[in-house]
């Protein structure tokens, strides 16, 4: 990737779906970094995906550019290349997701939940050793807790299984079993995967090189949404890891549950994007369609469309932006993340099919993006917790009666 090929950016444009001006909080430097990141964005990704969506491919030569721009490095000491708040890492999911979710959910894999692992659980020489070639791009990493027969219940129903083994430098740890839905595992190094301890039926993690014998991940075919992501069905079959490999500091689910909580919070983020996106598609056309000698955009059902979109967008940052302040101040808990993500991924549902439907016919192709919009926002709002698990958590903290069986 050379220089110029990453746009200078010198001025900061808010977005036309920005209609409060939330990203006033950023500081000058975070803007600058955001227009540049959108500047490549444009010029070197958004041209890509409505080819590699109809064939269900990544384009893998975006990576680079990515992790030049360090994207997948906003969050982690070790490797952040400025001071950045958690304001502008959920801005810069959000332009991702508004040029394509599944781009945007690569970068969620790799840096909030891959290396985010590590940068929460792993010991003072595993962040060392791993997040510097996470956040380069040097290696792929994936997040490996899905399983075929356990999403919601993860907590108490993972069946995948680690049985220690002594031996010199502490021995190794032997896992079996399956895991589903995980993304970036198909062409990826290295996975990290949650498996129930055999002897004191904990939840710890360990840090898998794909390549490690026994370890196979099969792409899941036939999606109908997030079709640029390369998720994969994963067997493990007496997959050997060295303890070093364990991650010090994972030993029960709710060290899962850390992660989770960060970046539970950024694909609420994602779905203000994917909202955006589908609103510029939608405001866009409108203005350039004509119907009765005149652009839709004048027509008032249209524009009733638009400005409920525009509603919800602007509800949804509110909540998002809040919910990231909370973050940098150290007080956000499971349950604010998680009404965020319900929140803003119901809100993204409604307000992608309004766009589509301000398309007409054109609403159902890949031409005008809003198609895609539609498509991928039901992947959103299903993963990193249903809107119902999610549901469930805001409803323990509010009444102190836990409603999940």
């Amino acid at each position: 990737m050379t220089d110029t090929a990453i746009a200078p950016a010198t001025v900061f444009e808010p977005l036309v779906a920005d209609f409060y001006g939330f990203a006033n909080e950023l500081t000058d430097v975070e803007k600058e970094a955001l227009a540049k990141l959108r500047a490549h964005l444009e010029a070197e990704v958004k041209p890509l995906v409505t080819e590699h969506w109809e064939k269900a491919t990544f384009p893998r030569e975006i990576i680079p550019g990515l992790h030049e721009l360090g994207v997948a490095s906003f969050a982690w000491e070790e490797t952040k290349p400025f001071p950045n708040s958690a304001v502008f890492r959920g801005f810069a999911a959000l332009e991702l997701a508004r040029v394509d979710a599944s781009v945007a959910t690569y970068v969620g894999v790799q840096n909030g939940l891959a290396a985010g692992a590590v940068s929460l659980c792993g010991s003072a020489e595993q962040r060392a050793h791993w997040l510097p070639k996470l956040a380069s791009g040097e290696i792929v990493g994936s997040f490996g807790l899905t399983e075929p027969l356990s999403g919601s219940d993860s907590a108490q129903g993972l069946r995948t299984t680690a049985r220690h083994e002594d031996g010199p430098d502490g021995g190794h740890w032997v896992l079996n079993g399956a895991k589903r839905w995980i993304g970036n595992a198909t062409f990826g190094d290295v996975t990290v995967i949650w498996a129930k301890d055999e002897a004191d039926k904990q939840v710890k993690g360990f840090l898998v090189p794909n390549d490690t014998p026994g370890f196979v991940a099969t792409k899941i075919e036939n999606k109908t949404a997030l079709r640029i992501v390369q998720n994969a069905d994963i067997t493990l079959t007496d997959v050997v890891v060295p303890h070093a490999n364990k991650l010090v500091n994972a030993n029960s689910f709710r060290d899962t549950a850390k992660v989770l909580r960060q970046t539970r919070a950024e694909v609420a983020w994602e779905a203000v994007g994917v909202a955006i996106g589908a609103y510029e598609a939608a405001l866009g056309y409108a203005k350039e369609r004509v119907q009765f000698g005149k652009p839709i955009a004048s027509h008032q059902l249209v524009q009733d469309l638009l400005v409920k979109s525009l509603g919800n967008i602007t509800a949804s940052l509110a909540l998002v932006v809040q919910v990231s302040k909370m973050l940098d101040a150290g007080t956000q808990r499971d349950e604010h993340s998680a009404l965020a993500k319900a929140f803003t991924t119901s809100k993204m549902r409604e307000t992608v099919a309004w766009c589509r439907e301000a398309l007409g016919g054109n609403g159902i192709v890949l031409d005008h993006d809003a198609a895609r919009f539609f498509a991928d926002a039901e992947a959103i709002y299903s993963y990193e917790g249903t809107r119902e698990m999610n549901t469930l958590i805001v409803g323990r903290a509010i009444t102190g009666e836990a409603a999940f069986v």
